[in-house]
Protein backbone atom coordinates (compact mmCIF):
# COMPACT_ATOMS: atom_id res chain seq x y z
CA UNK A 1 0.00 0.00 0.00
CA UNK A 2 2.81 2.24 -0.81
CA UNK A 3 0.66 4.41 -3.03
CA UNK A 4 -3.02 5.76 -4.04
CA UNK A 5 -5.32 8.55 -3.01
CA UNK A 6 -5.88 9.18 0.59
CA UNK A 7 -9.07 11.32 -0.09
CA UNK A 8 -11.92 9.58 0.44
CA UNK A 9 -15.82 10.50 0.38
CA UNK A 10 -17.92 8.63 3.58
CA UNK A 11 -21.38 8.22 3.86
CA UNK A 12 -22.55 7.79 7.08
CA UNK A 13 -24.67 5.52 8.92
CA UNK A 14 -27.74 6.93 10.31
CA UNK A 15 -28.53 7.37 13.93
CA UNK A 16 -25.06 7.41 15.49
CA UNK A 17 -25.87 8.94 18.60
CA UNK A 18 -28.95 10.32 20.75
CA UNK A 19 -27.20 14.24 20.37
CA UNK A 20 -27.56 13.28 16.27
CA UNK A 21 -31.10 13.97 16.44
CA UNK A 22 -30.74 17.04 17.75
CA UNK A 23 -28.00 18.39 15.48
CA UNK A 24 -30.65 17.00 12.88
CA UNK A 25 -33.82 18.94 14.01
CA UNK A 26 -31.53 22.10 14.04
CA UNK A 27 -30.51 21.12 10.05
CA UNK A 28 -34.17 20.53 9.58
CA UNK A 29 -35.31 23.96 11.20
CA UNK A 30 -33.02 25.80 8.66
CA UNK A 31 -33.58 24.48 6.10
CA UNK A 32 -37.04 26.13 6.57
CA UNK A 33 -36.15 29.17 7.65
CA UNK A 34 -34.07 29.47 4.65
CA UNK A 35 -36.03 27.34 2.20
CA UNK A 36 -33.02 26.01 0.77
CA UNK A 37 -33.43 23.35 -1.48
CA UNK A 38 -31.42 21.48 -4.25
CA UNK A 39 -32.95 22.33 -7.22
CA UNK A 40 -32.51 26.34 -5.95
CA UNK A 41 -28.84 25.60 -5.74
CA UNK A 42 -28.95 23.79 -9.13
CA UNK A 43 -30.53 26.70 -10.55
CA UNK A 44 -27.39 29.55 -9.29
CA UNK A 45 -25.24 26.93 -10.10
CA UNK A 46 -26.56 26.47 -13.81
CA UNK A 47 -26.73 30.07 -14.19
CA UNK A 48 -23.23 30.96 -12.89
CA UNK A 49 -21.93 28.36 -14.42
CA UNK A 50 -18.40 29.45 -16.57
CA UNK A 51 -19.38 32.69 -15.07
CA UNK A 52 -16.36 34.33 -12.43
CA UNK A 53 -18.25 34.25 -8.78
CA UNK A 54 -18.69 37.53 -7.18
CA UNK A 55 -17.66 36.36 -3.83
CA UNK A 56 -16.98 33.39 -2.22
CA UNK A 57 -17.16 32.47 1.41
CA UNK A 58 -15.40 29.99 3.38
CA UNK A 59 -16.51 29.66 7.33
CA UNK A 60 -13.70 29.06 9.59
CA UNK A 61 -14.01 28.36 13.25
CA UNK A 62 -11.07 29.65 14.51
CA UNK A 63 -10.60 32.61 12.69
CA UNK A 64 -7.63 34.51 13.00
CA UNK A 65 -4.54 32.48 11.72
CA UNK A 66 -2.10 35.77 11.88
CA UNK A 67 -1.08 38.16 9.13
CA UNK A 68 -0.76 36.18 5.66
CA UNK A 69 2.67 36.72 5.15
CA UNK A 70 5.59 34.15 5.49
CA UNK A 71 6.56 35.09 8.67
CA UNK A 72 3.43 36.59 9.93
CA UNK A 73 0.78 33.88 9.47
CA UNK A 74 0.41 31.66 12.98
CA UNK A 75 2.53 28.18 12.46
CA UNK A 76 -0.35 25.76 12.14
CA UNK A 77 -1.82 24.49 9.24
CA UNK A 78 -4.46 27.22 8.09
CA UNK A 79 -2.05 29.97 8.64
CA UNK A 80 -0.39 28.69 5.77
CA UNK A 81 -2.97 28.27 3.47
CA UNK A 82 -4.27 31.89 4.02
CA UNK A 83 -0.66 32.99 2.98
CA UNK A 84 -0.58 30.81 0.22
CA UNK A 85 -3.43 32.53 -1.85
CA UNK A 86 -0.59 35.58 -1.84
CA UNK A 87 2.64 33.79 -2.91
CA UNK A 88 3.30 31.25 -5.22
CA UNK A 89 6.35 28.73 -5.08
CA UNK A 90 8.40 27.64 -7.55
CA UNK A 91 6.17 24.40 -8.04
CA UNK A 92 2.74 23.43 -6.64
CA UNK A 93 0.48 20.30 -6.16
CA UNK A 94 -2.99 19.44 -6.89
CA UNK A 95 -5.08 16.36 -6.57
CA UNK A 96 -2.71 14.27 -8.66
CA UNK A 97 0.94 15.40 -7.73
CA UNK A 98 3.17 18.09 -8.62
CA UNK A 99 1.95 21.03 -11.07
CA UNK A 100 4.51 23.57 -12.78
CA UNK A 101 3.79 27.14 -10.73
CA UNK A 102 6.46 30.19 -10.70
CA UNK A 103 8.80 27.31 -12.43
CA UNK A 104 7.26 25.23 -15.13
CA UNK A 105 9.88 22.85 -15.71
CA UNK A 106 12.38 21.39 -13.51
CA UNK A 107 15.23 18.40 -13.21
CA UNK A 108 17.47 16.89 -11.23
CA UNK A 109 21.17 16.56 -11.80
CA UNK A 110 22.27 13.44 -9.50
CA UNK A 111 25.85 13.82 -10.46
CA UNK A 112 25.85 17.45 -9.19
CA UNK A 113 23.11 17.16 -6.54
CA UNK A 114 21.17 19.96 -7.95
CA UNK A 115 17.49 21.04 -9.36
CA UNK A 116 17.40 23.06 -12.02
CA UNK A 117 13.87 25.34 -12.21
CA UNK A 118 13.08 27.03 -15.65
CA UNK A 119 11.56 30.35 -14.45
CA UNK A 120 8.14 31.48 -16.41
CA UNK A 121 9.09 34.92 -17.64
CA UNK A 122 5.67 36.26 -17.39
CA UNK A 123 5.13 36.88 -13.88
CA UNK A 124 4.20 40.33 -12.55
CA UNK A 125 4.00 40.73 -9.05
CA UNK A 126 0.80 42.42 -7.39
CA UNK A 127 2.13 46.22 -8.08
CA UNK A 128 2.85 45.34 -11.89
CA UNK A 129 6.84 45.03 -11.39
CA UNK A 130 7.89 41.81 -13.02
CA UNK A 131 9.29 38.79 -10.67
CA UNK A 132 12.61 37.88 -12.08
CA UNK A 133 15.76 35.23 -11.41
CA UNK A 134 17.06 37.40 -8.49
CA UNK A 135 13.53 37.31 -7.00
CA UNK A 136 14.06 33.75 -5.96
CA UNK A 137 17.66 33.62 -5.51
CA UNK A 138 16.96 36.69 -2.74
CA UNK A 139 14.27 34.78 -1.42
CA UNK A 140 16.95 31.69 -0.61
CA UNK A 141 19.43 33.64 0.58
CA UNK A 142 17.09 36.23 3.04
CA UNK A 143 15.34 32.83 4.66
CA UNK A 144 18.83 31.51 5.72
CA UNK A 145 19.25 35.01 7.41
CA UNK A 146 15.85 35.08 8.29
CA UNK A 147 14.65 31.29 8.56
CA UNK A 148 11.00 30.52 8.10
CA UNK A 149 9.77 28.25 10.48
CA UNK A 150 7.84 26.06 7.81
CA UNK A 151 10.94 25.12 6.09
CA UNK A 152 14.44 23.99 6.91
CA UNK A 153 17.18 25.41 4.29
CA UNK A 154 20.34 23.45 6.04
CA UNK A 155 20.53 21.42 2.97
CA UNK A 156 21.31 24.10 0.00
CA UNK A 157 24.59 24.91 -0.34
CA UNK A 158 24.07 27.55 -3.47
CA UNK A 159 21.29 29.05 -5.41
CA UNK A 160 21.94 30.87 -8.45
CA UNK A 161 21.17 32.02 -11.97
CA UNK A 162 22.55 29.48 -14.59
CA UNK A 163 21.86 30.88 -18.40
CA UNK A 164 18.17 32.38 -19.46
CA UNK A 165 15.42 31.97 -16.62
CA UNK A 166 17.27 28.94 -15.14
CA UNK A 167 17.73 28.60 -10.93
CA UNK A 168 20.06 26.32 -10.49
CA UNK A 169 19.79 25.18 -6.28
CA UNK A 170 22.91 23.13 -5.63
CA UNK A 171 22.40 20.92 -2.30
CA UNK A 172 25.21 19.92 0.13
CA UNK A 173 23.43 16.72 0.98
CA UNK A 174 20.52 14.48 -1.19
CA UNK A 175 17.37 15.60 0.15
CA UNK A 176 14.74 12.77 -0.64
CA UNK A 177 11.90 15.45 -0.33
CA UNK A 178 13.17 18.36 -1.82
CA UNK A 179 10.37 19.25 -4.15
CA UNK A 180 7.57 18.53 -1.29
CA UNK A 181 8.81 20.87 1.39
CA UNK A 182 11.18 23.17 -0.23
CA UNK A 183 10.32 23.99 -3.78
CA UNK A 184 6.39 23.06 -3.17
CA UNK A 185 6.41 24.91 0.07
CA UNK A 186 8.75 28.27 0.05
CA UNK A 187 6.72 31.24 -0.66
CA UNK A 188 8.84 33.32 -3.40
CA UNK A 189 9.27 36.79 -2.17
CA UNK A 190 9.56 40.07 -4.32
CA UNK A 191 13.43 41.72 -3.37
CA UNK A 192 12.26 44.93 -4.18
CA UNK A 193 9.80 44.36 -0.99
CA UNK A 194 11.88 42.70 1.64
CA UNK A 195 15.53 43.83 0.66
CA UNK A 196 15.89 46.62 3.54
CA UNK A 197 13.33 44.57 6.15
CA UNK A 198 15.44 43.58 9.04
CA UNK A 199 12.84 41.82 11.46
CA UNK A 200 10.31 40.41 8.64
CA UNK A 201 8.11 38.93 11.51
CA UNK A 202 7.18 42.54 12.64
CA UNK A 203 6.89 43.86 8.96
CA UNK A 204 3.09 44.32 8.91
CA UNK A 205 2.85 46.86 6.32
CA UNK A 206 0.68 46.70 3.01
CA UNK A 207 3.85 45.95 1.16
CA UNK A 208 4.49 42.94 2.66
CA UNK A 209 1.21 41.01 1.45
CA UNK A 210 2.75 41.95 -2.55
CA UNK A 211 3.02 38.49 -3.96
CA UNK A 212 2.70 36.85 -7.40
CA UNK A 213 -0.17 34.16 -6.45
CA UNK A 214 -4.08 34.46 -7.80
CA UNK A 215 -5.06 36.73 -5.18
CA UNK A 216 -4.82 40.01 -3.39
CA UNK A 217 -5.46 40.97 -0.04
CA UNK A 218 -8.14 43.33 0.76
CA UNK A 219 -8.60 43.45 4.09
CA UNK A 220 -7.48 41.13 7.13
CA UNK A 221 -9.70 41.61 10.94
CA UNK A 222 -7.16 40.29 13.86
CA UNK A 223 -10.05 40.74 16.05
CA UNK A 224 -13.06 39.48 14.31
CA UNK A 225 -11.11 36.86 12.55
CA UNK A 226 -11.49 37.67 8.69
CA UNK A 227 -9.70 37.78 5.64
CA UNK A 228 -10.72 39.09 2.47
CA UNK A 229 -8.41 38.69 -0.86
CA UNK A 230 -9.62 39.96 -4.28
CA UNK A 231 -8.51 38.26 -7.26
CA UNK A 232 -5.60 39.19 -9.20
CA UNK A 233 -6.47 39.66 -12.98
CA UNK A 234 -3.05 39.50 -14.42
CA UNK A 235 -2.19 36.04 -12.86
CA UNK A 236 -0.21 34.24 -14.98
CA UNK A 237 -1.48 30.51 -14.03
CA UNK A 238 -5.11 30.91 -15.29
CA UNK A 239 -8.24 33.01 -14.99
CA UNK A 240 -9.58 33.32 -11.51
CA UNK A 241 -12.77 31.85 -10.55
CA UNK A 242 -13.90 34.74 -8.08
CA UNK A 243 -13.77 37.96 -7.98
CA UNK A 244 -13.16 37.85 -4.12
CA UNK A 245 -12.50 35.46 -1.93
CA UNK A 246 -13.43 35.24 2.11
CA UNK A 247 -13.09 33.54 5.23
CA UNK A 248 -15.27 34.80 8.28
CA UNK A 249 -15.57 33.01 11.96
CA UNK A 250 -18.06 30.42 12.42
CA UNK A 251 -19.04 28.60 15.55
CA UNK A 252 -19.01 24.82 15.21
CA UNK A 253 -22.67 24.46 16.20
CA UNK A 254 -23.53 26.98 13.69
CA UNK A 255 -21.40 25.47 10.71
CA UNK A 256 -24.33 23.49 9.17
CA UNK A 257 -27.29 26.31 9.27
CA UNK A 258 -24.86 29.16 7.96
CA UNK A 259 -23.69 26.60 4.62
CA UNK A 260 -27.78 25.90 4.25
CA UNK A 261 -28.48 29.79 4.95
CA UNK A 262 -26.10 30.36 2.07
CA UNK A 263 -24.01 32.53 4.75
CA UNK A 264 -21.14 30.53 3.30
CA UNK A 265 -20.29 28.62 0.24
CA UNK A 266 -17.84 26.04 2.16
CA UNK A 267 -17.22 25.17 6.01
CA UNK A 268 -15.95 22.13 8.37
CA UNK A 269 -19.16 20.44 9.35
CA UNK A 270 -19.83 17.85 11.84
CA UNK A 271 -19.76 14.06 10.72
CA UNK A 272 -23.05 13.63 11.88
CA UNK A 273 -24.63 16.31 9.15
CA UNK A 274 -22.77 14.96 6.10
CA UNK A 275 -25.64 12.47 4.63
CA UNK A 276 -28.19 15.08 5.44
CA UNK A 277 -26.19 17.46 3.41
CA UNK A 278 -25.50 15.35 0.66
CA UNK A 279 -29.21 14.98 0.43
CA UNK A 280 -30.10 17.82 0.19
CA UNK A 281 -27.65 19.19 -2.84
CA UNK A 282 -24.56 19.92 -0.63
CA UNK A 283 -21.13 18.15 -1.65
CA UNK A 284 -19.13 16.53 1.42
CA UNK A 285 -15.73 15.28 1.07
CA UNK A 286 -13.79 14.13 3.94
CA UNK A 287 -10.84 12.20 5.05
CA UNK A 288 -8.80 10.29 7.75
CA UNK A 289 -5.30 9.70 8.61
CA UNK A 290 -2.95 13.00 8.11
CA UNK A 291 -4.34 14.57 11.37
CA UNK A 292 -3.69 13.15 14.35
CA UNK A 293 -4.30 13.62 18.25
CA UNK A 294 -1.26 12.23 20.16
CA UNK A 295 -0.47 11.92 23.62
CA UNK A 296 3.21 13.40 24.66
CA UNK A 297 5.18 12.86 27.50
CA UNK A 298 7.26 14.83 29.21
CA UNK A 299 10.05 11.95 29.06
CA UNK A 300 12.78 14.60 30.68
CA UNK A 301 11.38 14.04 33.96
CA UNK A 302 10.55 11.05 36.21
CA UNK A 303 8.56 8.63 35.96
CA UNK A 304 7.92 9.46 32.12
CA UNK A 305 11.65 8.98 31.65
CA UNK A 306 11.50 5.20 31.59
CA UNK A 307 10.69 3.64 28.74
CA UNK A 308 8.90 0.65 30.34
CA UNK A 309 6.73 2.95 32.39
CA UNK A 310 5.43 5.07 28.59
CA UNK A 311 4.60 1.25 27.13
CA UNK A 312 2.72 0.61 30.64
CA UNK A 313 0.60 3.39 30.17
CA UNK A 314 0.16 2.65 26.32
CA UNK A 315 -1.09 -0.86 27.23
CA UNK A 316 -3.34 1.00 29.91
CA UNK A 317 -4.84 3.00 26.98
CA UNK A 318 -7.99 1.54 24.61
CA UNK A 319 -7.44 3.72 21.59
CA UNK A 320 -10.70 1.87 19.81
CA UNK A 321 -12.98 3.08 22.88
CA UNK A 322 -11.30 6.90 22.38
CA UNK A 323 -12.69 6.69 18.44
CA UNK A 324 -15.85 5.70 19.74
CA UNK A 325 -16.38 7.87 22.66
CA UNK A 326 -14.21 11.16 21.91
CA UNK A 327 -14.62 10.89 17.91
CA UNK A 328 -18.43 9.28 17.91
CA UNK A 329 -16.95 6.62 15.64
CA UNK A 330 -15.20 9.17 13.51
CA UNK A 331 -11.56 8.32 13.16
CA UNK A 332 -9.27 5.97 13.16
CA UNK A 333 -7.56 4.38 15.49
CA UNK A 334 -4.08 5.18 16.28
CA UNK A 335 -0.75 3.97 15.34
CA UNK A 336 2.44 4.03 17.68
CA UNK A 337 4.72 4.24 14.60
CA UNK A 338 2.73 7.51 13.96
CA UNK A 339 1.80 7.22 10.40
CA UNK A 340 -1.92 5.95 9.81
CA UNK A 341 -2.90 2.85 8.42
CA UNK A 342 -4.09 5.43 5.12
CA UNK A 343 -0.79 6.54 4.59
CA UNK A 344 1.68 4.87 1.42
CA UNK A 345 4.68 4.32 3.68
CA UNK A 346 2.65 3.07 6.66
CA UNK A 347 4.57 -0.28 8.69
CA UNK A 348 1.86 -3.04 9.48
CA UNK A 349 4.57 -5.13 11.41
CA UNK A 350 4.81 -1.97 14.64
CA UNK A 351 4.51 -2.43 18.10
CA UNK A 352 0.73 -2.10 18.81
CA UNK A 353 0.22 -2.10 22.51
CA UNK A 354 -3.14 -3.09 22.26
CA UNK A 355 -5.32 -2.51 25.40
CA UNK A 356 -4.63 -4.90 27.85
CA UNK A 357 -4.68 -4.47 31.97
CA UNK A 358 -2.79 -7.17 32.68
CA UNK A 359 0.05 -6.21 30.74
CA UNK A 360 0.47 -3.11 32.54
CA UNK A 361 0.18 -4.23 36.12
CA UNK A 362 2.81 -6.61 34.76
CA UNK A 363 5.45 -3.29 33.87
CA UNK A 364 4.15 -1.41 36.76
CA UNK A 365 4.48 -4.33 39.43
CA UNK A 366 8.08 -4.70 37.54
CA UNK A 367 9.04 -0.91 38.35
CA UNK A 368 8.43 -1.41 41.80
CA UNK A 369 4.69 -0.03 41.66
CA UNK A 370 2.15 -1.61 44.15
CA UNK A 371 -1.37 -1.11 44.45
CA UNK A 372 -4.04 -1.60 47.07
CA UNK A 373 -6.77 -0.23 48.22
CA UNK A 374 -7.01 1.59 51.72
CA UNK A 375 -8.11 4.71 53.48
CA UNK A 376 -5.81 7.17 51.86
CA UNK A 377 -5.90 5.00 48.61
CA UNK A 378 -9.59 3.77 48.38
CA UNK A 379 -10.12 3.97 44.37
CA UNK A 380 -7.12 1.65 44.85
CA UNK A 381 -4.51 3.61 42.86
CA UNK A 382 -0.52 2.55 42.10
CA UNK A 383 2.15 3.86 44.51
CA UNK A 384 5.66 3.96 44.90
CA UNK A 385 7.55 5.29 48.09
CA UNK A 386 4.23 6.17 49.50
CA UNK A 387 3.26 8.39 46.70
CA UNK A 388 0.33 7.71 44.25
CA UNK A 389 0.66 7.73 40.97
CA UNK A 390 -1.31 11.01 40.32
CA UNK A 391 -0.46 13.38 37.25
CA UNK A 392 -2.06 16.18 35.14
CA UNK A 393 -3.13 15.92 31.66
CA UNK A 394 -2.45 19.55 29.44
CA UNK A 395 -5.50 19.35 26.32
CA UNK A 396 -6.85 21.97 24.65
CA UNK A 397 -10.62 22.96 25.14
CA UNK A 398 -11.30 21.40 21.60
CA UNK A 399 -9.82 18.09 22.79
CA UNK A 400 -11.31 17.97 26.34
CA UNK A 401 -13.78 15.03 25.63
CA UNK A 402 -10.53 12.97 24.55
CA UNK A 403 -8.82 14.28 28.03
CA UNK A 404 -12.05 13.26 29.75
CA UNK A 405 -12.05 9.06 28.86
CA UNK A 406 -8.59 9.46 28.64
CA UNK A 407 -9.35 10.39 32.73
CA UNK A 408 -11.71 7.74 32.92
CA UNK A 409 -9.57 4.98 31.14
CA UNK A 410 -6.21 5.23 33.54
CA UNK A 411 -8.43 5.48 36.71
CA UNK A 412 -9.74 1.97 35.56
CA UNK A 413 -6.02 1.08 35.53
CA UNK A 414 -5.25 2.69 38.40
CA UNK A 415 -3.25 5.98 37.14
CA UNK A 416 -4.83 9.32 38.29
CA UNK A 417 -5.01 12.26 36.39
CA UNK A 418 -6.10 15.86 36.63
CA UNK A 419 -7.45 17.76 33.64
CA UNK A 420 -5.81 20.82 32.77
CA UNK A 421 -7.71 22.84 30.02
CA UNK A 422 -5.64 25.33 28.00
CA UNK A 423 -6.41 27.57 24.55
CA UNK A 424 -3.90 26.36 22.16
CA UNK A 425 -1.18 29.00 21.83
CA UNK A 426 -0.58 28.81 26.57
CA UNK A 427 -0.91 24.72 25.89
CA UNK A 428 1.42 25.09 23.29
CA UNK A 429 4.22 27.58 25.33
CA UNK A 430 3.99 24.86 27.86
CA UNK A 431 5.24 22.08 25.70
CA UNK A 432 8.16 23.59 23.91
CA UNK A 433 9.15 24.60 27.41
CA UNK A 434 8.70 21.04 28.52
CA UNK A 435 6.58 22.46 31.55
CA UNK A 436 4.26 19.59 31.61
CA UNK A 437 3.61 15.90 32.92
CA UNK A 438 1.45 14.62 29.74
CA UNK A 439 -0.24 16.76 27.23
CA UNK A 440 -2.89 15.84 24.44
CA UNK A 441 -2.01 17.84 20.73
CA UNK A 442 -3.41 17.92 17.42
CA UNK A 443 -1.47 18.81 14.50
CA UNK A 444 -1.42 17.58 10.59
CA UNK A 445 1.15 17.09 8.40
CA UNK A 446 0.84 13.46 8.22
CA UNK A 447 0.10 12.89 4.89
CA UNK A 448 3.15 14.74 3.47
CA UNK A 449 6.21 13.41 2.55
CA UNK A 450 7.50 10.93 5.11
CA UNK A 451 10.17 13.46 6.06
CA UNK A 452 7.55 14.47 8.51
CA UNK A 453 8.68 12.50 10.91
CA UNK A 454 11.71 14.40 11.32
CA UNK A 455 10.15 17.08 11.90
CA UNK A 456 7.99 15.56 14.59
CA UNK A 457 10.23 13.42 15.95
CA UNK A 458 14.08 15.65 16.44
CA UNK A 459 12.10 19.00 15.14
CA UNK A 460 12.50 22.31 17.23
CA UNK A 461 8.55 23.02 17.28
CA UNK A 462 5.75 22.76 19.73
CA UNK A 463 4.27 19.62 17.57
CA UNK A 464 7.91 17.58 17.86
CA UNK A 465 8.93 15.55 20.81
CA UNK A 466 12.30 16.48 20.12
CA UNK A 467 13.67 13.04 21.18
CA UNK A 468 17.08 12.29 21.00
CA UNK A 469 17.61 9.66 23.15
CA UNK A 470 17.58 7.07 20.72
CA UNK A 471 20.90 7.24 18.45
CA UNK A 472 19.79 4.63 15.97
CA UNK A 473 16.27 6.08 15.47
CA UNK A 474 18.10 9.63 15.04
CA UNK A 475 20.64 8.31 12.22
CA UNK A 476 17.76 6.19 10.16
CA UNK A 477 15.54 9.28 10.26
CA UNK A 478 19.00 11.13 8.58
CA UNK A 479 19.94 8.60 6.68
CA UNK A 480 16.01 8.15 4.92
CA UNK A 481 15.87 12.00 4.10
CA UNK A 482 18.87 11.84 1.84
CA UNK A 483 18.32 8.44 0.59
CA UNK A 484 17.05 8.93 -3.13
CA UNK A 485 15.98 4.70 -3.89
CA UNK A 486 12.46 4.73 -2.95
CA UNK A 487 13.33 0.86 -2.13
CA UNK A 488 16.31 1.81 0.33
CA UNK A 489 13.95 4.56 1.90
CA UNK A 490 11.36 2.31 2.24
CA UNK A 491 12.98 0.04 4.55
CA UNK A 492 14.58 2.51 6.31
CA UNK A 493 10.81 4.83 7.29
CA UNK A 494 9.79 0.80 8.20
CA UNK A 495 12.81 0.82 10.72
CA UNK A 496 12.09 4.40 11.79
CA UNK A 497 8.39 3.91 12.72
CA UNK A 498 9.03 0.69 14.74
CA UNK A 499 12.26 2.54 16.66
CA UNK A 500 9.58 5.41 17.77
CA UNK A 501 6.78 2.53 18.34
CA UNK A 502 9.20 1.01 21.04
CA UNK A 503 10.96 3.98 22.72
CA UNK A 504 6.87 5.81 22.61
CA UNK A 505 8.15 9.87 23.00
CA UNK A 506 4.39 9.96 22.11
CA UNK A 507 1.73 7.61 21.16
CA UNK A 508 -0.83 8.55 18.81
CA UNK A 509 -4.09 8.31 20.19
CA UNK A 510 -6.09 7.90 16.73
CA UNK A 511 -7.13 9.92 13.58
CA UNK A 512 -9.96 12.29 12.70
CA UNK A 513 -11.92 11.79 9.74
CA UNK A 514 -12.84 15.58 8.81
CA UNK A 515 -15.61 16.32 6.66
CA UNK A 516 -16.54 19.25 4.41
CA UNK A 517 -19.64 20.87 2.97
CA UNK A 518 -20.00 23.25 0.00
CA UNK A 519 -22.57 24.23 -2.27
CA UNK A 520 -20.93 22.74 -5.32
CA UNK A 521 -20.10 26.28 -6.64
CA UNK A 522 -16.17 25.69 -6.82
CA UNK A 523 -14.70 21.99 -6.96
CA UNK A 524 -13.15 21.80 -3.95
CA UNK A 525 -10.40 18.73 -3.22
CA UNK A 526 -8.01 17.30 -0.95
CA UNK A 527 -4.54 17.93 -2.52
CA UNK A 528 -2.25 14.90 -2.85
CA UNK A 529 0.36 14.53 0.36
CA UNK A 530 -1.28 17.57 1.59
CA UNK A 531 -0.84 21.61 0.91
CA UNK A 532 3.21 22.60 0.97
CA UNK A 533 4.36 20.25 3.61
CA UNK A 534 1.46 18.35 3.88
CA UNK A 535 -1.59 20.40 4.71
CA UNK A 536 -4.63 18.72 5.08
CA UNK A 537 -7.35 20.86 4.08
CA UNK A 538 -9.33 21.51 0.78
CA UNK A 539 -8.73 24.78 0.56
CA UNK A 540 -6.12 24.27 -2.25
CA UNK A 541 -5.70 28.07 -4.11
CA UNK A 542 -6.03 25.98 -7.85
CA UNK A 543 -9.58 25.35 -6.97
CA UNK A 544 -10.22 28.82 -7.49
CA UNK A 545 -8.14 28.86 -10.76
CA UNK A 546 -9.30 28.28 -14.45
CA UNK A 547 -5.88 25.94 -15.02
Amino acid sequence: KRNGEKTKMFFLKENKKQFTHILVIIFIVALMITGCSSSSRQEVSDKQAGQQLEVYTVGDSDGDWGYPTPWGHYQRGPGYVRMSYIFDTLIWKDEAGFVPAIADKWIYDASNNSYEFQVRDDILWHDGKKLTCDDIVFTFQYMKEHPYIWVDMSCIESVQIKGKNTIEIKLNTPNAAFLTNIAATVPIIPKHVWENVEEPEKYLDSKAVIGCGPFKLLDYNKEQGTYQYEANENYYGGEIKVKQLRFVKVNDQMATAALSNGDVNAISIQPEMAENLKDSGFDVISESGSINVKLMFNYTKSPFDNIEFRQALAYAINRQDLVAKAQRGYGLEGNPGMLSPENSWYNVNVEQYKYDLAKNAEILGRLGYTRETSVENEEGFWAKDGDKLSFEILCSPDLIRAAEVLKEQLKKAGVDIRIKSLENKTRDAKIIGWDFDIALNQHGGLGGDPNTMNKLIVGDNFNSVRYFENAELVKVLKEQSTAMDEKERIELIDNAQKLYALDLPALTLYYPTYYWGHDGQIPLFYTKEGIGIGVPIPLNKLSFVNR
